[in-house]
């Protein structure tokens, strides 16, 4: 059931009882979780936080809870399947979930009494009408569904055995015909897989609504919609939409503190609408690797062919800035130079063809030091959230993750952005390698890409958040540099080893690659599909669809598959 008034049907019920707060994985819904904190410790709520990387671990974190536990909030999983079916929870259970995923699961949107959804109403969700998609069998007789030519034929014959007979007959057909209707609507609905408005959003609206917002809580509102994009979830109608919504946030914050004394003292902090550049961390690396490392401009120039670095060279001859300047850390440049760079780059941008090398967004200041974009936090928490550095937890990397949020915690926030660039650098070279060595192959209806044992970097993209970043970046590079016109309109999908002992991959399948693309997703289907269709042994663990978990000796058969079924 979709909530309508967030504060009296949400929090004001479970404001004196104790909560299980179960977040999944990704940078949106720590930013909520992060929300949701501090209006529990606003309350003195009392909650327990459990991170879930999986329906398993929630499936786990249920079970081990549900006994102190009548109220369970559940951050970015939990909408698109049926949950009480998955979960079997006492009568009592209550979900509230806060989800991007689409399309929700029909159970959930009818089921009044135990699951609650705190979902916008005006995305775009189509959820089929209640009538086309359940249906009362005990009612069937005495009319409910009773179809208007059922009735005909019995009011011709007055016989009655004969009509009563009709009837049935007219009754079982009008439902065989009403749950052909009901496949194919439920087909539709399910058919592809997509993104709705940001958790730290919605939950950055319930802060609003208590009057309890703070400039923290909008900042990591920010930073969830700055993921989605980062990530590239939504269209960019839907971004420049939601830009505008947090813009509005950022001005009133911004008006209402203009009085305040600590406007300037060291520990302020200041929210700006920014129209930035599309050059990853360039404020925290030098420029001339910023442009090396950013998909958007590796892309364009082609960076991995002895063309492409020629064509930069002459790009940064064009701006007119010296190479020492260039190659050295964005923060030691002249500020003669620093003051103009946004203008001098986007003039040059634009005689090369990168029109749009701009983009809206926001950046803070922490104190008088410490500047960051949106995309660096989003950048930098992701690299925390999936660190392979040590060998720690799954939940402890979600705990440094969630502390690099807190502007008390600028250490480990520069240690994410350390290991951002790591990783970037590890996708800008592997993207390479995969196209000079012609890696991605054509397999009729999408392109193939399989990550050997051994490339570099491997380990980094077992991680679902690492492997779908170097995919789209691949995706782009590769409608960069293939003449075949075909190719470029193709989706891709890509496999890397998961688990060597285990001997399992991870596939994940993102659609292709347009500035108009509607950013939905029909691999989830298709992936359960061919599984089936060859017993293939999968895992369909993660709350996205589109990726999952496979056998690596089931591989060809699985592709065999997914090739036999899109064409």
């Amino acid at each position: 059931m979709f909530i309508t008034d967030i504060r009296k049907e949400f929090y004001d019920v479970v404001t004196n009882q104790r909560v299980a707060l179960l977040v999944a994985a990704d940078i949106d819904a720590v930013c909520a979780c992060k929300i949701l904190q501090v209006l529990f410790h606003c309350d003195q709520v009392q909650y327990t936080l459990v991170p879930v990387a999986g329906w398993q671990d929630l499936s786990t974190a249920f079970l081990e809870h549900k006994e102190q536990f009548q109220y369970f909030v559940l951050l970015n999983c939990g909408a698109n399947v049926d949950l009480l079916e998955m979960l079997q929870p006492d009568d009592d259970s209550v979900f509230f979930i806060c989800d991007t995923h689409r399309p929700v699961d029909v159970v959930n949107v009818y089921n009044d009494s135990q699951i609650k959804l705190l979902i916008k109403q005006d995305d775009d969700l189509g959820v089929p009408s209640y009538d086309e998609i359940f249906r009362d069998d005990e009612e069937d007789g005495d009319s409910g569904n009773e179809s208007d030519e059922g009735s005909e034929p019995s009011g011709k014959r007055r016989r009655f055995e004969e009509g009563a007979v009709e009837r049935r007959i007219e009754r079982q057909r009008a439902k065989r015909e009403w749950e052909g209707r009901r496949r194919e609507i439920l087909f539709d609905y399910e058919q592809y897989e997509y993104h709705g408005t940001s958790a730290a959003m919605m939950l950055f609206e319930l802060a609003w609504v208590l009057t309890k917002d703070t400039k923290d809580m909008l900042w990591w509102a920010v930073i969830g919609l700055t993921d989605q994009w980062v990530h590239d979830k939504i269209t960019h109608m839907k971004y420049v939409t939601d830009v505008a919504t947090m813009q509005r946030h950022v001005s009133r914050h911004n008006h209402r503190n203009e009085d305040e004394e600590n406007s300037l003292s060291i520990d302020c902090m200041r929210i700006s609408f920014e129209y930035d550049l599309r050059l990853t961390l360039y404020q925290h690396w030098s420029l001339y690797e910023s442009i090396c490392n950013s998909c958007y401009t590796s892309c364009h120039f082609k960076l991995w062919t002895l063309n492409g670095q020629k064509k930069l060279q002459e790009f940064l001859a064009d701006m007119g800035l010296p190479l020492k300047q260039v190659r050295q850390k964005f923060h030691s440049m002249d500020m003669a130079i620093k003051g103009n760079l946004r203008d001098v780059i986007e003039e040059s941008s634009n005689k090369y063809g990168m029109k749009d090398i701009r983009v809206q967004t926001f950046g803070v200041h922490f104190g008088f030091k410490n500047r960051f974009l949106a995309s660096d936090m989003v950048h930098a928490t992701a690299a925390l959230l999936e660190s392979t550095e040590k060998d720690d937890s799954a939940s402890d990397n979600f705990l440094k993750a969630l502390d690099s949020l807190s502007r008390g915690n600028l250490d480990r926030l520069h240690l994410g952005i350390d290991l951002a660039k790591k990783k970037l650098m590890a996708i800008q070279q592997t993207v390479a390698s995969c196209i000079c060595t012609n890696l991605i192959v054509s397999q009729g209806p999408f392109l193939y890409c399989y990550l050997m044992e051994g490339t570099p970097d491997v380990k980094l993209f077992s991680k679902p958040m690492a492997l779908i970043l170097l995919c789209k970046y691949l995706l782009k590079a590769f409608v960069h540099s293939t003449r075949n016109k075909r190719c470029k309109l193709l989706p891709l999908v890509m496999a890397a080893p998961k688990d060597v002992e285990k001997g399992s991959v991870i596939v994940v399948g993102i659609p292709p690659e347009s500035e108009t693309s509607d950013k939905k997703n029909f691999f989830g289907r298709a992936f359960e599909k061919a599984a089936e269709s060859t017993s293939s042994r999968t895992l369909h663990d993660h709350f996205d669809t589109s990726i999952i978990e496979l056998k690596t000796e089931d591989r060809s058969k699985f592709l065999d598959a997914l090739i036999t079924l899109l064409s």
